[in-house]
């Protein structure tokens, strides 16, 4: 282990040194500051040579900063002649963008990975993609990891009885499939239709949530829409207590006060970004860390390990 090498950019320093601490490591010594103009400047204080490097960044809001500040220390250790770069990305941002769907627009997240990969970097970590056809957007190997080991130990911990797990839109049924399989719960969906920009309205729900604890899974909470119209919707069928379970808090807009004004037990997320300062309004936010599993993932791939087997959880009776 004396090869490898963790960073971090400003995104989520706590999340780095937390990942370092699991490993056992401290952070290597990187300066970021800025040129009077705003530019950045970028420079690694140690020895990177022949090093396996690990870069954990984030690309959240700012995106475009974060994203540029990623691409620069990848770009810097590159050219102090790193064995290997990784590039741990927590949050994938532009990940939206990840098809044509109309004319005239760009494809933002293959954009993304075709800077990453012009910059340096050797491979990808990251957690939860909005879309996970974006691996196949990188012709280096990507590492995807998802959190279900993170949330079921946790809701497994909760003892939730009657249980249905409930997709708050038709695309994210396999994960919601997972979790009920591995929580002994039923499945629910509801069907999704966007009818704005911003705006989605719950059309219809399929299956039965009456009189049971529904846990509800997404992969991020942005403007909260989402997740407020899914869960008026199982309340109205007759739902008991509601849990929310998103990796990715991006919290932006309303989000903090529809959360708020909705009929929600609890809502879970993860440390991949930072809360917002807003997010201290929820007295019902419980933020759990993927650190432990992203540091189990760079120690794998640092002993060129599988890391496929910290993608699922292990079922009740394996537990």
């Amino acid at each position: 282990m004396n090869a490898l090498k963790i960073f971090s950019g400003t995104a989520n320093r706590p999340l780095a040194e937390a990942i370092a601490a699991h490993l056992d490591t401290t952070l290597g010594d990187v300066t970021i500051t800025r040129f009077p103009d705003d530019e950045m400047l970028v420079k690694i204080n140690e020895d990177v040579r022949g090093r396996d490097i690990f870069i954990v960044q984030p690309t959240c809001r700012p995106q475009n900063d974060n994203l540029m500040e990623l691409l620069l220390c990848i770009d810097a250790a590159c050219r102090a002649s790193a064995e290997r770069i990784t590039a741990v990305i927590p949050y994938y941002g532009y990940a939206r963008q990840d098809r044509k769907d109309e004319g005239r627009v760009p494809i933002s997240a293959k954009l993304v990975a075709n800077m990453l990969e012009a910059a340096g970097a050797s491979r990808v970590l990251t957690v939860h993609l909005h879309a996970h056809q974006i691996q196949g957007f990188f012709d280096i190997p990507v590492d995807h990891l998802l959190p279900e080991p993170v949330f079921t130990e946790y809701y497994r911990g909760l003892d939730l009885k009657d249980l249905t797990v409930v997709s708050p839109d038709v695309g994210n049924v396999k994960m919601a499939r997972v979790y009920a399989e591995h929580l002994d719960g039923d499945l629910a969906i509801i069907d999704k239709e966007r009818v704005g920009g911003g705006e989605v309205r719950a059309a219809a729900l399929i299956g039965t949530v009456d009189g049971r604890n529904v846990l509800m899974v997404d992969d991020m909470i942005t403007s909260g829409g989402t997740i407020r119209q899914a869960v008026n919707l199982v309340k109205a069928r007759g739902a008991r207590d509601i849990y929310v379970a998103a990796t990715h808090p991006v919290l932006c807009g309303d989000a903090v006060r529809r959360l708020k004004e909705s009929p929600i037990k609890e809502v879970t997320v993860t440390d991949t970004i930072p809360l917002a300062p807003e997010a201290a309004a929820l007295e019902n936010l419980k933020q759990l860390s993927l650190a432990p599993l992203l540091g189990k993932a760079i120690k794998r791939i640092h002993k060129h390990e599988s890391v496929s087997e910290l993608f699922l959880p292990k079922t009740a009776s394996e537990a």
